[in-house]
């Protein structure tokens, strides 16, 4: 009975902690888990899971000087890149294919999870910022 009890007042504990996050809170987790999703299934196979990327094939992302400019990141996963870059001092020379059918809301759930996972970003990257970035650099 007492173990019951002490399971009820666990579980109410919980149920109130997560009811006190903020609607911005609650929006910027489900970015992050989508976002998590969608890097594995659209990233992961070069850069790997943990962000480290491949030997001197693909650069990594964890760590990565990059990372310094967003909007860049952002483009880069939309339209992809050709030709040598230089990460972190290191050249790369492989392409990184272009996502077009990811949507804009899909991109800013990846950038969302890549800043908080290798940046320690803690807020969200909107859609709403993403959209415009995507616009200018389409031309």
């Amino acid at each position: 009975m007492i173990r019951l009890i002490g399971f009820l007042v666990a579980g109410l504990f919980l149920i109130n902690l997560l009811s006190c996050q903020s609607d911005e809170e609650i929006k910027r987790q489900r970015y992050i888990t989508e976002g998590i999703f969608l890097y594995k299934n659209n990233c992961a196979n070069c850069h790997q899971n943990k962000g480290e990327g491949l030997a001197a094939l693909y650069p990594p992302i964890a760590g990565s000087d990059y990372l310094q400019d967003k909007k860049r990141v952002i483009c880069l996963i939309r339209y992809g890149q050709k030709g040598p870059i230089v990460v972190n001092g290191k050249p790369y020379n492989r392409p990184m294919p272009a996502q077009p059918q990811l949507s804009d809301l899909e991109i800013a759930e990846i950038i969302t999870y890549i800043y908080k996972e290798w940046a320690g970003e803690t807020k969200i990257t909107d859609v709403k910022a993403v959209t415009p970035i995507l616009e200018q650099c389409k031309q």
